[in-house]
């Protein structure tokens, strides 16, 4: 793939970029198949083929970092003495991501917002982020330094929406530390409607300004289908699967999933309280509700601990961070009695650590998801079996 940008040396994000697609798939699969080498049982893991994307428009999220003047504003990323560098033509974002960009850059002359100068440490506009989601609705997040501003973003929505009519939710994201995240602790919704809807393999999630989804959403719809099919085979006593629980479970993808392929009832734990009430939202849309779900907000690790044993379902989804899930939620599932488990990772090096934490369990297949192309970066996910 040819990109002005990487041949110019402005962006370097996409470190592969000049490896054929192929070979970079090939490449991640076998440092995937390295990483879990060690476990005894590896040699009788079964490597399903892997899940490709298509190697431009793919990515449905961007945090575009916002610098220049206001007058002439640069939507992209930073250079190496800290400067904005402009990226209007980014191939591996969604189209509808670089064609709302012209029009931002409109609003931010309009507004004469400042961007924020990380070595100055000072201006207002930090970043832009930007989610698509269904039918190319999108989600607009304006990050800012202070509430300084924050009423003429408000007063600026008639001008946003005419300039972006697919823009569906805007928000005011407020981060006055100097320091290298992309987001702070408040959001202020501006518009009526708080969620996007985004269709992902067979389900569709409702996504807010501060839900986690994945970058790439037709892998991430690979990716659910195949966990839920995981997690539906029968069971060692030949009966089908009734309930589960995904854990870290974001807006519910894997737990809604698994319930439109047919079980009886989900559960959902995540730390935030926005995609907790997204997720619940997302289950009343499609029929199942509270009879057949529950969604909490609450660490994943300290709610499954303090559950009664005769509570424990008949299969537990994992979808951590790059951390991994850690030594305490490995210890409680290895002496649980779930029989099964499916492990989502976008870390295959913490994977091996946490199933080697787990000998109770044998993983009888793996895949590799290609979730973000043109980099080293990986998405496996492998199901398991209480031996």
């Amino acid at each position: 793939m040819r990109c002005e940008h990487w041949e110019r040396s402005e962006c370097r994000s996409c470190t592969w970029l000049d490896i054929p697609l192929d070979t970079q798939v090939q490449m991640k699969d076998d440092a995937a198949r390295q990483a879990l080498a060690a476990l005894p049982y590896a040699s009788a893991i079964e490597w399903l083929s892997p899940a490709t994307s298509s190697e431009t428009a793919f990515r449905t999220k961007a945090k575009l970092v916002v610098g220049g003047t206001p007058r002439r504003p640069t939507l992209g990323t930073l250079d190496h003495e800290r400067a904005g560098v402009d990226l209007p033509t980014c191939r591996i974002q969604h189209p509808a991501i670089n064609s709302a960009i012209p029009a931002l850059k409109r609003i931010i002359r309009a507004l004469r917002l400042q961007p924020y100068d990380i070595t100055q440490k000072r201006g207002e506009l930090k970043y832009i982020h930007i989610n698509v989601g269904t039918d190319d609705a999108l989600m607009l997040r304006f990050v800012l330094r202070s509430r300084e501003r924050l009423n003429d973003v408000r007063a600026a929505l008639g001008l946003i929406r005419t300039l972006i009519p697919s823009a569906r939710v805007i928000s005011a994201n407020i981060h006055p530390r100097h320091e290298a995240t992309l987001e702070g602790p408040d959001e202020i919704i501006l518009t009526k409607r708080k969620t996007v809807p985004l269709s992902v393999g067979d389900v569709e999630l409702l996504v807010g300004p501060r839900s986690f989804v994945q970058t790439n959403t037709h892998v991430a719809g690979e990716l659910y289908r195949q966990v839920s099919i995981w997690a539906a085979l029968a069971l060692p006593s030949g009966e089908a699967p009734h309930s589960m629980w995904d854990l870290y479970c974001g807006v519910g993808g894997f737990a809604l999933s698994c319930a439109a392929r047919g079980f009886e009832y989900v559960t959902g734990v995540e730390l935030s309280h926005e995609a907790i009430a997204s997720a619940r939202e997302a289950a009343k849309a499609a029929g199942i509700g509270r009879k057949r779900s529950d969604f909490l907000a609450a660490d994943a690790t300290e709610w499954a601990r303090t559950r009664d044993a005769l509570a424990q379902p008949d299969v537990v989804v994992v979808n951590p961070p790059r951390r991994g899930i850690g030594s305490d939620l490995a210890n409680w599932i290895n002496e649980s009695s779930v029989p099964r488990l499916v492990y989502s990772s976008c870390n295959p090096l913490t994977l091996a650590q946490d199933l080697e934490a787990m000998p109770a369990y044998r993983a009888t297949q793996a895949r590799l998801f290609d979730m973000f192309p043109h980099t080293s970066h990986a998405e496996v996910a492998v199901v398991l079996h209480r031996a």
